[in-house]
């Protein structure tokens, strides 16, 4: 097993930079703002031949009686839990406060392994601003500086020095029997995405709280179900371009558009008591762009009539036409409603968005197809469709080889493609389908 490293601090100590030296990474979002980091963030470091795991909370107020501190109070304490050493770091600079008094009495309680870092420690390795933390009883300060690196490998050795090593190997080897399947979670904000992940999970795994744009990192977190392992990518709420004003919201939105594009399906949440907004229609829009497999699910599903609910299905057939491949559930996240179908739908549309496709028979597909329906003429010519193979997969891509193929409309894509569909049972991924026109060798040299 990894060692798990804890980092826990008050808020804008430097503790997300310090994860991603430590994991060498840019997954934490950096921002010379408090309060960023709300939910656990994992990551996988690396020493020399030693691996551990890293995690990353947001500002630690061990008092904070309600409201989103709360929350992000008690996600922390999950994580010190968790940890077989706790990383406490505090800001030299500002030196010692009441609040890291608090979070220090908090971890000389719980009696586990604790490195305490002065971060911001830049050019003052010898200072005497280093002596008033050792008032907070936990030892030795380690100074360091995250920003630029100096002290973090002294910083692992000696987080790690305290823990067992054993070298033993891996449980899974290069040949895993199945793969792990990453899904995203995306919507806009307050539409459930947490509550959903955090249902699935079975614990308080993220921060819920009822309050728009709570989650704004891409947030990762494994799950195995049935024999089958998952990477839950739980994605802050996209906005309107036109309200996104923080820089620390166009970070979220940033990271949100790279976990889609990373994910092998994405599900996409709306929420039954709002309808669907330009804004769902935008999502959907960049989930079909970026061609990942795609799920619909309208949570909340409990909380409108029967009237509504109408109005959302005929809403959703008209708005999202464009994602009509896409299975659809009702869903409660909070009273584990729909969930069971739901599975089975994200588990078919990666299979479908990973189906390999044979080239004896999609050739046989399209040369039935011709038979059934053939092609418009253009002009003196009709497009002569010969054979097909498959060019890609998440998504898939069909290519279609012959002549004056930049003949074929649309309309003739269109049922082409759900002929393919049809064939291959393909649900919930965006099917492509290319055209190539073999060139005529003769068409430069005189006949006779």
């Amino acid at each position: 097993m990894k060692p798990v490293i804890a980092l826990v601090g008050r808020p804008n100590v430097g503790k997300s930079t310090l994860f991603n030296r430590l994991t060498r990474t840019r997954d934490a979002i950096v921002a010379d703002f408090p309060g960023l980091t709300r939910d656990r963030h994992y990551g996988h470091g690396r020493l020399g031949k030693r691996e551990f795991i890293v995690v990353d909370t947001g500002g630690f107020e061990p008092e904070a009686a309600s409201g989103i501190f709360h929350e992000m109070a008690r996600q922390t304490r999950q994580a010190v839990a968790e940890a077989d050493v706790v990383v406490f770091v505090v800001d030299v600079r500002a030196g010692v406060s009441a609040q890291d008094h608090d979070i220090a009495s908090y971890l000389r309680r719980l009696g586990k392994p604790c490195v305490l870092v002065g971060n911001k420690a830049e050019g003052m390795q010898e200072s005497a601003h280093l002596a008033e933390f050792y008032e907070l009883g936990l030892g030795e300060v380690l100074p360091v500086s995250a920003a630029h690196g100096q002290g973090v490998r002294s910083l692992t050795e000696h987080a790690l020095e305290a823990l067992p090593w054993q070298d033993e190997p891996e449980e899974e080897g290069e040949g895993e029997a199945r793969s792990v399947i990453r899904l995203a979670v995306a919507g806009r904000p307050n539409v459930g995405k947490s509550t959903l992940i955090n249902t699935w999970l079975g614990e308080e795994r993220l921060v819920a709280f009822d309050l728009p744009g709570t989650t704004r990192d891409a947030i990762s977190v494994p799950l195995e179900r049935q024999g089958q392992k998952f990477e839950l990518i739980d994605t802050a709420g996209l906005r309107r371009k036109g309200r996104v004003f923080e820089a620390v919201e166009k970070f979220s939105v940033v990271k949100t558009l790279k976990a889609i594009e990373s994910a092998h399906v994405v599900l996409l949440l709306l929420d039954a008591t709002q309808g669907v907004t330009d804004q769902d229609a935008h999502i959907a829009g960049y989930i079909l762009e970026s061609g990942r497999a795609v799920v619909l699910a309208v949570n909340k599903w409990d909380a409108v009539d029967d009237y509504a609910r109408q109005m959302l299905e005929r809403s959703i057939e008209t708005r999202l036409a464009f994602l009509k491949f896409a299975p659809l559930h009702f869903i409660s996240a909070t009273r584990r409603q729909g969930l069971g179908p739901l599975w089975a739908s994200l588990l078919q549309a990666y299979r479908s968005a990973t189906c390999k496709m044979p080239t004896p028979v999609l050739t046989r597909v399209l040369l039935e197809s011709v038979r059934f329906q053939a092609p418009k003429r253009a002009g003196s010519s009709r497009p002569k469709l010969r054979y097909a193979h498959q060019g890609g997969m998440n998504p898939p891509v069909i290519v279609i080889h012959g002549n004056s193929l930049e003949h074929v409309t649309d309309a003739y894509r269109r049922f082409l493609e759900g002929r393919f569909r049809k064939e291959f049972n393909l649900v919930g991924t965006p099917l492509r389908i290319e055209m190539k026109t073999s060139s005529n060798p003769y068409v430069d040299k005189g006949g006779g």
